[in-house]
């Protein structure tokens, strides 16, 4: 169990992520703080070893408060609107820099790296359902795919990745997002290696629709895809598309 304090002067913020946070039981709220002072009192009193930190709050920032508490100061994961904090968090040894909004997948993704690499391996691809034993799609097939209310022939170069909604997943496409009753890795199963890439636990990306990749936290990378969309590598995702793109 991870104790952790949630800092953020929006009281529809704090609200937000504790909601997301009931997804995730290794997780123990200790409390809420609005500002920094709130949040001194609360951590010696609770002694917290995760803080989610909102940046800019008033009086003092959420730098402001790190620099304070020293090396004595618990592990943290950022919450905030704005970017262009980014590199200043690296100085911080910030486990992870979350956008608002936080999406499901990215807290995910950021919980994940709080656990050594042997705990954060993804889940392997399952067959159960017969379709899964269908031969994968070639780079340039074409798949129909329903969502009850359309059907689309999607071109399989044009998906720029596919999201994990447990037992539904979100497929990217240019004509528009579609959700379709299929798990992430019986899609997996169903896409070319030579151009999908498992990103993380809940994510898949088009190798070829990247167009920006940047390091970010505890080893990992943060990649751009063409239609704008961010996707967080994990460290050990990161490390095994370092391997196979030569980078």
């Amino acid at each position: 169990m991870i104790k952790a304090l949630i800092i953020d002067d929006e009281r529809l913020s704090r609200a937000g992520l504790r909601d997301l946070l009931q997804a995730h039981p290794e997780i123990e709220i200790a409390g809420e703080a609005a500002n920094a002072g709130e949040a001194r009192r609360l951590i010696a009193q609770h002694k917290p070893s995760l803080l989610f930190l909102d940046v800019h709050m008033p009086e003092e920032s959420g730098f402001d408060l790190l620099a304070s508490l020293g090396k004595n100061a618990p592990r943290v994961i950022f919450t905030t609107a704005y970017d262009e904090h980014a590199l200043r968090a690296f100085e911080f040894a910030a486990k992870d820099y979350l956008l608002k909004p936080i999406s499901p997948a990215r807290l995910a993704t950021a919980i994940q790296r709080l656990v050594p690499d042997d705990d954060n391996a993804l889940d392997p691809v399952t067959t159960t359902d017969p379709a899964d034993a269908v031969p994968p799609f070639a780079p340039g097939d074409r798949m129909l795919l329903g969502d009850g209310d359309r059907l689309v022939l999607a071109a399989v170069e044009n998906i720029a990745g596919v999201e994990s909604m447990g037992a539904h997943s979100v497929l990217w496409l240019a004509e528009g997002n579609m959700v379709v009753k299929r798990s992430l890795s019986a899609i997996e199963a169903r896409l070319p290696a030579a151009l999908f890439f498992r990103a993380n636990r809940a994510q898949l990306v088009n190798i070829r629709r990247i167009t920006a990749i940047e390091p970010w936290f505890s080893g990992s990378l943060m990649v751009t895809l063409d239609n704008g969309k961010k996707v967080d590598f994990s460290r050990r995702q990161a490390r095994l598309f370092r391997t196979r793109q030569v980078l």
